[in-house]
């Protein structure tokens, strides 16, 4: 069986190392891959948003399943296109993936169907959108519509936050087309959490909690990011919370895509806020996230091959074996990220990593004169286990003091509210 990941972060590595595990597997490609997914698979020269170039590849070379990383090409329509020519790809259609492509989209189905979320209003033009949150005033919420790689995301605390926030979305295009809309929510308090599940558009197969650290600097200060580190399980997401999730938010979405005529079939991604037990929607993501799946993968215990073809045809499957320790991933960014940064910053350390229990994910690497270096904002995620948080954060960040390069940028606080739990 000939396998194809599309993307190069490190939630593809993540996804090439827990499917090269599999039994049933004969080749693994990464296109266009990193410097670790070269180590596990054939890295192939097409752009994960090159959907022709990947058809085309996925045809000469016998592609069984092309499984979608990134959410770009989601939303560009590529499991539309690789199902025309009777290909399977893992992911929503193009008109499914609006969940994550746009967040007028996302906040109208769960208004309709009944999932809880913040109160929200939505604006294409700026000096409504400028007015609006005048009149509202702080804190609140200031997103662009479509995607932004993590980035259009503003917890605005002060009025001068958010107005900079619709100029920087609107006015100064920040992130292209994407600013065509910006949608201002309501403040939500409470602890974040991330639900991930598997499903067909019927049957829905959960993944464990984790949760995901977005603010680039310890203590959640600074800007957000693609993510700088997460753990598993969240011990915010109790069995109560667990059940509430499941019965008020993903059954009633993947329920309610249905009806609106967009079966939802891959993977579906709650970032949550919870309060006293009663979860409310952030956002959702149509894929895996980065860097949930990492520690998610080194705990899940079963084949995901089987699992993944179930999401185009049909899921079998009831529920998953996990691990019972813990896993923590802490990213190792470029200096200066999520804004400018520096590439081409040779890696050194990564032989000395020898625990068993830690696996160290590539994102922005690639191999140059015949070494590693860095090629993104986020360079590696280190993820480790233990038999609880503090082990798991102990093993990770010891792993990290092995590894160098000119202006490495990473949280030391990666797991502090499990910690602040115990």
């Amino acid at each position: 069986m000939n396998i194809l990941v599309v993307g190069s972060g490190g939630r593809e590595h993540a996804l090439v190392w827990k499917i090269s595990k599999s039994p049933i597997v004969d080749r693994i490609f990464c296109a266009p891959g990193n410097a670790g997914t070269y180590e596990l698979a054939e890295n192939v020269p097409i752009s994960a948003e090159d959907i022709g170039g990947l058809l085309k590849f996925s045809k000469d070379n016998c592609i069984d399943l092309c499984v979608v990383g990134p959410e770009a090409p989601l939303v560009a329509g590529i499991v539309d296109e690789f199902k025309k020519d009777g290909l399977k790809a893992v992911g929503p259609t193009k008109n499914a993936s609006l969940l994550e492509g746009s967040k007028v989209f996302a906040k109208q189905i769960m208004q309709k169907y009944g999932v809880p979320t913040a109160s929200f209003k939505s604006f294409s033009d700026y000096k409504e959108a400028l007015a609006y949150v005048q009149s509202a005033g702080a804190p609140i919420v200031i997103k662009a519509d479509g995607l932004a790689a993590g980035k259009g995301v503003y917890v605005c605390k002060t009025l001068d936050e958010a107005e900079r926030a619709i100029d920087e979305i609107m006015a100064q295009r920040k992130f292209g087309d994407s600013g065509d809309k910006a949608v201002a929510e309501g403040f939500l308090s409470g602890e974040e959490a991330s639900f991930i599940v598997f499903t067909d558009g019927k049957n829905i197969l959960p993944m464990a909690s984790s949760q995901d650290h977005k603010a680039v600097f310890d203590g959640d200060k600074g800007p957000n990011t693609g993510g700088m580190g997460a753990y598993s399980p969240a011990p915010v997401v109790t069995k109560k919370v667990y059940e509430k999730i499941m019965s008020r938010v993903m059954e009633p979405v993947v329920a309610g895509m249905k009806k609106e005529g967009f079966v939802f079939k891959g993977i579906l991604y709650a970032g949550l806020m919870i309060s006293d037990e009663e979860p409310r929607v952030l956002e959702f993501n149509v894929r895996f996230g980065d860097p949930e799946t990492q520690p998610l993968f080194v705990r899940m215990k079963d084949d995901i091959v089987p699992i993944l073809f179930g999401c185009v045809d049909k899921l079998e499957q009831k529920s998953l074996e996990w691990d019972d320790r813990w896993a923590v991933c802490v990213v190792m960014a470029a200096k200066g990220y999520p804004e400018k940064y520096e590439k081409n910053k040779e890696i050194s350390g990564l032989e000395k990593i020898d625990d068993p229990d830690v696996v160290v994910f590539h994102a922005g690497t690639k191999i140059a004169g015949g070494k590693v270096v860095t090629a993104g904002g986020r360079v590696l995620g280190v993820t480790a286990l233990g038999k609880d948080i503090s082990e798991a954060r102990i093993k990770a960040y010891s792993a990290i003091k092995k590894i160098s390069w000119d202006g490495l940028h990473y949280r030391t606080d990666i797991g502090y509210r499990a910690l602040e739990k115990r």
